[in-house]
């Protein structure tokens, strides 16, 4: 099945947003990652960047993706959550860029930004202004701290977030094996933020349907990041303990982890009783099984220093390969420790078309991982690759504002515009 688009001719609309327009002020990851997946629905996305420069992330490199001379290259970066948007380079902090951006409300359902708290009001862009014009748009702010409290005046960065709200302090080995906090592989908190920001619009959206009245969404990295702390946060406020870091064990479920083979690495993930004693009869260790210590999870959890090195031992004994096979023959969950280059090319991941190509205008394929969402009734949108800096800023212009040739020209005279 084809990754683009494909119109149901026997439904409408045809796409799961159709007709919903989104200005996108945002930048970086969480913002553009909202975006991205309201794009993906098949909401028309308007993607405002400042004139020469453009949405940060398209300098994070490299690596790059080299498209024909007339153009920029692309970060890697930039291509991850940019695709499906029209890029329109406007000078806000000039007034009559101001005024466009205003007009362009006016048309909008939904409005996404993440400037500093109050950023925005010095011109006129603010949520209370813009309501005005604009009772049913739906306004979401993304910041580091939220719209209140005494750290909202504070810029926001996604690794010093995964800090101060306590997640790198679960993440990496031990300090008993000499393990420091560590952050995560990828911003987890940006793209987190970003999926709750999406959740959030769209839940604005069926209220707007019900009402016909927008509402301003305050959305932080750091509220974020407390929320996603799931059942670790909750282990605390429940026992009062700090949880602790287990490299990769499980803090709740034992034994849940890697163990080490003799030619590398897999992930046991032990989820019950009678799972672990699959496991145990498989390592002919069947009397660990019915040694009180470990009969329960609980009393696994409670004694884990005492089994996993007992279990460790029996692992070297053979291959990954090996293992997996007899565990997943048993029904154990199990997995290898796949490097990415090997992730994208396991082939339940070729089966599910997580990854596809999209051609620019100039026909240069672009590659893209999928939104993992998929509908029975309508396929997603994957219209649009990653868009050129100001590419559209002339077609949606003259389109949704009605400017004349000579006013365009006139504007891209003045730098209000590129």
């Amino acid at each position: 099945m084809s990754q683009n688009s494909i119109n149901n001719s026997t439904n409408e609309p045809s796409t799961l947003l159709g007709g919903i327009k989104v200005l996108d002020l945002s930048r970086i990851l969480a913002g553009p990652w909202a975006s991205q997946t309201l794009a993906d629905f098949g909401a028309t996305v308007w993607k405002i960047e400042k004139p020469g420069v453009g949405d940060d992330t398209r300098h994070w490199g490299p690596p790059y993706l080299s498209r024909e001379s007339t153009e920029e290259s692309l970060s890697a970066y930039f291509i991850a959550a940019n695709r499906g948007k029209h890029s329109i380079c406007i000078d806000i902090t000039q007034k009559q860029g101001q005024l466009l951006i205003m007009e362009l409300a006016r048309k909008a359902d939904i409005l996404i930004e993440n400037f500093k708290v109050g950023g925005l009001k010095k011109y006129g862009l603010d949520y209370r202004s813009l309501c005005q014009k604009n009772p049913s748009l739906i306004y979401c702010s993304i910041t580091g701290f939220g719209q209140t409290g005494p750290r909202a005046n504070e810029a926001g960065y996604d690794a010093m977030i995964q800090a101060t709200g306590g997640l790198m302090s679960i993440t990496g080995d031990s300090e008993k094996a000499g393990g420091k906090a560590q952050k995560v592989g990828v911003a987890v908190t940006d793209l987190m933020t970003g999926m709750y920001a999406a959740t959030g619009i769209l839940a604005a959206l069926n209220y707007r349907n019900a009402t016909g009245i927008g509402q301003h969404i305050d959305l932080s990295l750091l509220d974020t990041q407390i929320a996603m702390l799931a059942n670790q946060g909750m282990n605390y406020l429940v026992s009062g303990n700090i949880p602790l870091r287990h490299g990769n064990g499980h803090p709740n479920i034992v034994p849940y982890q890697t163990f080490s083979c003799n030619d590398g690495e897999f992930l046991l993930a032990v989820g019950n009783d009678q799972q672990f004693n699959k496991t145990c009869q498989l390592l002919e260790l069947a009397y660990l099984a019915e040694d009180d210590r470990f009969k329960s999870n609980s009393e696994r959890v409670i004694n884990r220093n005492n089994l996993i090195p007992k279990l460790a031992k029996a692992f070297l004994t053979q291959s990954c390969q090996h293992w997996l096979k007899l565990l997943h023959k048993s029904g154990v969950p199990c997995g290898p420790v796949n490097n990415i280059e090997q992730a994208l090319d396991d082939p339940q991941v070729k089966h599910r078309n997580i990854l596809f190509e999209l051609v620019d205008k100039n026909n240069q394929k672009v590659p893209q991982i999928a939104n993992p969402l998929k509908f029975s009734k309508l396929d997603l949108s994957y219209q649009l690759s990653p868009p050129i800096l100001g590419g559209s800023t002339k077609e949606v212009l003259t389109q949704e504002l009605n400017l004349s040739e000579a006013k365009i020209t006139e504007l891209k005279t003045k730098g209000v515009i590129t």
